[in-house]
């Protein structure tokens, strides 16, 4: 580093800006790091109100965790440069030349790309230790333990509301999502008209509801709770109304409200289609 004269016969010397940056950058780390693991990470979305939920979020924490010591080495640098090699007020004065450092560069492409691959690895491995929260198309590739025991429930998007098929239920459909507790819930996603998404916030679902295609995911229930679905794709006019609430509840709860709804509806059965995975689309409901 050059140095400039001070004073007759003697000179300042340049700090080592390497060395302060990485050593702040250490201390922060270690502060923060921690508390992101401990205090953030838990309290990302979607909750626990499933296990892939809770998966999520078990994913949410960790990749969060990693991220923190990259963000607390740009905020150390960035705040660091600004303030030690700011202009001089009144300067008018170009700044020096500045050429990348090829170590520099060279541990930073390295420790990203493995962070890149490490995380690409770990998730591979939840998707396919729990089964996918979003949907895998009709034929799945992950599956959550007892799937083949699943509960299952189709969801039919239309402008503008889901509505809710239960096969076991004699092909009940129903504009309420309700759930019971501690099952593994398999849902059937697919669409009468336009894309929508299906979006059970804190279940931790998300499945793209196209026409003519069966979109598959699956969630274990935890237990009770109220949950809130929303479309997630922008269908045409009163997109920004397609939502309700859904349920997760007891099994004793559960039962009651099917056999409530299976005789509420009863009288408009014989209008349903038979149930199937998929409906053909009419041309006429597409409304947006």
């Amino acid at each position: 580093m050059s140095s400039e004269p001070t004073t007759a016969g003697t000179t300042a010397r340049e700090p080592n800006h390497g060395r302060i940056v990485i050593v702040a950058w250490i201390i922060l780390s270690l502060i923060a790091t921690p508390l992101v693991a401990i205090y953030l990470g838990p309290i990302i979305p979607p909750g626990n109100g499933t296990a892939q939920g809770t998966e999520q979020v078990f994913d949410n924490q960790v990749m969060t965790t990693l991220i923190t010591p990259l963000l607390c080495l740009l905020l150390v640098y960035f705040v660091y440069t600004l303030t030690e090699f700011r202009a001089k007020a009144g300067s008018t004065a170009d700044g020096p030349a500045i050429r990348g450092d090829s170590r520099v560069q060279f541990i930073w492409i390295v420790t990203t790309a493995l962070m890149t691959l490490a995380l690409a690895a770990f998730g591979t491995f939840e998707l396919l230790q729990t089964g996918s929260g979003g949907g895998q198309g009709p034929s799945p590739i992950a599956f959550p333990a007892n799937h083949q025991n699943a509960f299952e429930v189709q969801v039919i998007g239309q402008q503008w509301q889901f509505t809710y098929r239960y096969p076991s239920l004699n092909g009940m459909e129903s504009n309420q999502l309700v759930l019971p507790e501690h099952t593994t819930i398999v849902f059937h996603v697919t669409s009468l008209d336009v894309i929508h998404s299906f979006w059970a916030i804190e279940l931790g679902i998300k499945a793209d509801a196209n026409p003519g295609v069966d979109n598959v995911a699956y969630a274990v229930t935890n237990g009770p709770m109220t949950f809130h679905v929303r479309c997630a794709e922008l269908c045409g006019l009163w997109h920004g109304f397609m939502f309700n609430n859904g349920k997760v509840v007891p099994q004793a709860q559960f039962d009651s409200w099917a056999k409530g709804a299976e005789a509420l509806y009863a009288p408009i059965a014989k209008y349903v289609p038979a149930y199937s995975h998929i409906y053909l689309p009419d041309p006429q409901r597409r409304a947006g």
